[in-house]
């Protein structure tokens, strides 16, 4: 499906050049001179190359939809991850950096969405948030709660996170996979 260059959302999967990409960032400017255009940093889906590209409004590009299909996150094996399908109970094994800094929240059974493109995974979609535990949390230092400061905390699985004051160790609260931000205290 052919979209305008302006058209482009983040997270639309575009034909470019000949690779598949994944719209990251976009800026839509409209200078004093000339036609508006829209900034768009792309995320090459095959081999991770990033790339900066200027679309004006005449220019089309193919919008391309990826298949879906239900995953389980079974377990990790140094580098790789194993992933099952839930219709046929096939394994496939994938390589941790295809997640990104998602695969520090991958926890055993949790249940992903796999983009495929000719049969051939290109990404793997976790929940939006998940619940973990904190490990440690530094004290809060009186007299600094009269702004909203946060503290750094770290997560069971090692990932470290801001956290509300009232936040101590030992605490579950739930955090955003991909902003690797405190949402709220889990129930």
């Amino acid at each position: 499906m052919k979209i305008s260059g302006v058209d482009i959302r983040p997270g639309n999967i575009i034909e470019y050049e000949g690779g598949i990409w994944r719209a990251v960032k976009i800026q839509h400017t409209q200078p004093g001179k000339g036609g508006a255009y829209m900034q768009v940093e792309m995320k090459n889906l095959i081999d991770g190359r990033k790339n900066n590209v200027r679309f004006r409004s005449a220019e089309t590009v193919e919008r391309i939809r990826l298949d879906t299909k239900d995953f389980q996150f079974l377990f990790r094996d140094g580098d790789m991850l194993t992933f099952m399908d839930k219709e046929t109970y096939e394994q496939i094994t994938l390589p941790t950096d295809l997640l990104g800094d998602a695969a520090a929240f991958l926890q055993d059974g949790m249940d992903v969405v796999m983009e495929l493109y000719d049969e051939r995974p290109i990404s793997v979609q976790l929940p939006d948030t998940i619940e973990a535990m904190i490990v440690e949390a530094d004290a809060v230092v009186k007299g600094q709660t009269a702004s909203s400061s946060y503290k750094p905390a770290i997560l069971d699985n090692g990932v470290r996170v801001m956290v509300p004051p009232h936040i101590g160790s030992g605490t579950r609260i739930v955090v955003d996979v991909y902003e690797q931000t405190y949402v709220r205290r889990a129930d």
